[in-house]
């Protein structure tokens, strides 16, 4: 069976009806959504807000009405992906170039539960390359200031050209290795101007859904 399925599957379990609910961005998310609209049905006075613009394209297609971020007074549960997870259910995200949405969606719920693949889970943090959102007004000086700090920075491209995120900014992907504090590292990123955000997403997730082949383990924030 397959990984991914198996925790969009197994998040089903936490929906009920009325309530607001944030959808995420990324491959193992669209599973969730596409078993959430099939069981539509099954539930009454579901609102979603959406993460990105590729989810609300996507979530539309299905049939769900996405309700605008401005428009709710408050997100009940947020179900998204990561590309990375430590074993303090601290994460990396941005891989798919959503990291600000996400984040904001994130701060604004009173619950966030990540789906992933077991491949996800880390003892350390930076295998997969940090996503940095800034704005493309002197970008270049940011890129040396991270090469400074070692941090092997690359402007993400798309088709050759700077991938623009929704809030038409660039993403500088950092590929540090291993991060050994990234409560300090958040920060510290966050304070160079021009930064938006930083694909570090530290105390967020309430529980992890973990997807293996032939079973789902739920992690939670101790």
């Amino acid at each position: 069976m397959n990984p991914k399925f198996l925790a969009a599957q197994k998040a089903l379990d936490y929906i009920k009806s009325n309530i607001t609910l944030g959808l995420g961005t990324g491959s193992t998310t669209e599973i969730f959504i596409k078993l959430l609209a099939k069981r539509a049905t099954d539930y009454s006075g579901l609102i979603f807000v959406s993460t990105s613009t590729q989810t609300t394209n996507f979530a539309l297609k299905l049939g769900l009405t996405i309700t605008p971020f401005e428009e709710v007074d408050s997100i009940d549960l947020t179900i998204d992906g990561a590309d990375e997870v430590d074993n303090k259910l601290n994460g990396i995200k941005g891989g798919g170039g959503a990291l600000l949405f996400e984040k904001i969606i994130a701060k604004n719920s009173k619950e966030c539960i990540w789906i992933v693949d077991s491949t996800k889970l880390v003892d350390t943090l930076g295998a997969f390359p940090l996503p940095i959102e800034v704005i493309p007004f002197g970008y270049k000086s940011l890129i040396k200031k991270f090469e400074t700090k070692k941090l092997n920075p690359k402007l993400r491209l798309l088709n050759g050209k700077p991938f623009i995120t929704d809030s038409q900014n660039y993403i500088i992907d950092c590929r540090i290795g291993k991060i050994e504090n990234p409560l300090e590292l958040e920060p510290e990123l966050k304070l160079l101007t021009g930064v938006v955000e930083v694909g570090l997403f530290n105390n967020i997730a309430d529980k992890v859904v973990v997807g293996y082949t032939d079973k789902t383990e739920i992690l939670e924030r101790k």
